[in-house]
């Protein structure tokens, strides 16, 4: 109890100061979103115009910086972070709502896939070391690894898209259709979130096959290994149940890292396949000095990767009697 009491107080301080950090960065740089958004019209400002905008985008600069400070943490616990400069009128918490559920669907399910897959990979190349599986596919996938993300999608998208013309290139769904929950829908979506899912796959799998691999192998020299094989314990058990489950546990706070980096969306990815997603939307808050967006973002992905964090650490604390004692 004390272990998971250490860990929540832990998660909260460092909650607070990237909050802290996120409200004071936009206020040190010059201007604000509403002269932003002015200054595109490359004309002379109207004071009482940038004072609608201002209002608009939730800036008042009369006000004292601590009661700033305090307004920006009740918006955030809300979720009311203002209006998007890309998307003006739109609210921030509408423009994410929109994108979210894109880059969960593929940049989420892609990374667990790659995650296991690559670990299952990795634990048989580790368990016969030296074999035809362990001397192939590592270096093959971490080779495919160094490569950017975006030659891999264009090489794909000449291959499938160019060449043999049997996937699509652009977009989340065929632009003519009418989203619904319907098969000929989801099966657009599907198919159009080929090209990119593959991407990923083939970028992110090497990592955690080299890894899983060689904490296999570190693993099989231990003496509970040779213990459970004294035991006569069949080869299965040994390996899914002595070195798979104390192989992973290293790798479990790389996966959550990359579960909470999964709302920023994979930035090259996204733009190479014109994808609706959050990290498309980040450059383009990027490119236009959107704040509140920009904001927005940051404080879903230091979230996501604080909460994915934390429960990487009450999983490691269940799957290692180790962890449960020095808790």
């Amino acid at each position: 109890m004390r272990y998971v009491l250490r860990r929540l107080v832990l998660f909260v301080i460092t909650l607070w100061i990237a909050l802290t950090v996120n409200f004071f960065i936009p206020r040190l740089m010059p201007g604000n979103p509403a002269e932003a958004m002015m200054s595109r019209f490359r004309g002379k400002i109207n004071p009482a115009a940038l004072h609608a905008l201002e209002v608009a985008f939730g800036i008042n600069t009369q006000k004292p910086l601590l009661v700033q400070y305090v307004d920006y943490l009740g918006n955030t616990v809300t979720g009311h972070f203002g209006t998007s400069l890309t998307f003006f009128p739109q609210s921030v918490g509408t423009v994410l709502a929109q994108a979210l559920p894109w880059t969960v669907g593929l940049v989420g399910v892609t990374t667990v896939l790659a995650f296991v897959f690559g670990t299952l990979i990795g634990l048989v190349a580790g368990w016969r070391r030296g074999g035809v599986l362990d001397s192939i596919l590592p270096p093959v996938f971490v080779i495919t690894g160094a490569l950017p993300f975006f030659w891999v999608g264009l090489l794909l998208v000449l291959l499938f898209s160019v060449g043999m013309n049997v996937l699509p290139n652009d977009g989340a769904y065929d632009v003519t259709m009418i989203p619904g929950f319907n098969g000929q829908f989801i099966s657009s979506v599907l198919t159009h979130a080929i090209l990119p899912a593959v991407t990923i796959l083939v970028i992110s799998i090497g990592g955690w096959i080299l890894t899983m691999r060689n904490n296999v192998v570190t693993v099989l020299a231990d003496d509970y290994i040779r213990m459970a094989r004294a035991k006569g314990l069949s080869n299965t058990t040994i390996m899914y149940g002595y070195a798979a489950r104390n192989a992973v546990l290293p790798n479990l706070a790389g996966f959550a890292m990359s579960l909470g980096f999964v709302v920023s969306g994979s930035i090259l990815v996204e733009y190479t396949f014109n994808y609706p997603g959050l990290g498309y939307m980040l450059l383009q808050a990027v490119n236009n000095q959107d704040y509140p967006l920009m904001q927005a973002m940051f404080v879903m992905i230091t979230v996501a990767v604080l909460v994915a964090v934390l429960i990487c650490d009450f999983l490691t604390v269940l799957l290692d009697p180790r962890a449960r004692t020095e808790g």
